[in-house]
């Protein structure tokens, strides 16, 4: 067997030990439970995220493993993020509203992504890891779960303890394995 890969960022300059430690695993430790303290800390830091207007265009479906709501949402995920997602303690669907009573919201999926952000950096803060995914049928999802206009099932968050890479088939265990790379800051910026 191989030693692990060191998931911690090598970053350019120090940020903070949450954000460079923060990776989005597939492996799961099986059978653990989020505890009511753990679902509200996410929650609340999602709530408190920025939003244009104050709109807070984002809403949640929380679906607990062994339910019947997880089972329906692990259904509409693609095959494979169905094997391993199956672990996770728990499967949030973040919905965007693309309109309010004043009309549409434009900003709406980006608002939704600072609340996941935010909820990404609790969950890190809670010992926990999360995985989003775009891999799945928005389609059904809404279908399922009676999701109308403006509601758009946007990404599937999967929410647990981080489990051993070493466990995933080998299928999905690639980015769990691989040393983690960004683009350069400089690659980001656009220089006119």
């Amino acid at each position: 067997m191989t030693a692990p890969t060191d998931r911690h960022a090598q970053t350019a300059v120090p940020i903070h030990p949450l954000l460079a430690a923060r990776h989005s695993t597939r492996a799961f430790a099986p059978g653990i439970d989020l505890t009511e303290p753990q679902v509200a800390a996410l929650l609340e830091a999602a709530r408190w995220a920025p939003s244009a207007g104050n709109t807070q265009p984002w809403r949640f479906l929380l679906a607990r493993r062994d339910t019947g709501e997880f089972k329906r949402v692990l259904e509409t995920l693609n095959p494979g993020n169905r094997d391993w997602a199956a672990n996770a303690s728990a499967l949030l669907v973040a919905v965007r509203t693309d309109a309010n009573a004043r009309g549409p919201l434009s900003h709406a999926a980006y608002d939704l992504g600072q609340a996941i952000a935010h909820l990404t950096f609790q969950a890190a803060a809670e010992g926990l890891t999360v995985r989003q995914m775009g891999g799945f049928d928005a389609a059904a999802l809404a279908a399922e779960f009676g999701l109308e206009a403006p509601l758009v099932p946007t990404t599937v968050v999967a929410i647990g303890e981080p489990g051993d890479p070493a466990d995933l088939d080998d299928a999905v265990a690639g980015p769990d394995r691989a040393p983690r790379a960004r683009l350069a800051v400089d690659d980001l910026l656009i220089h006119p």
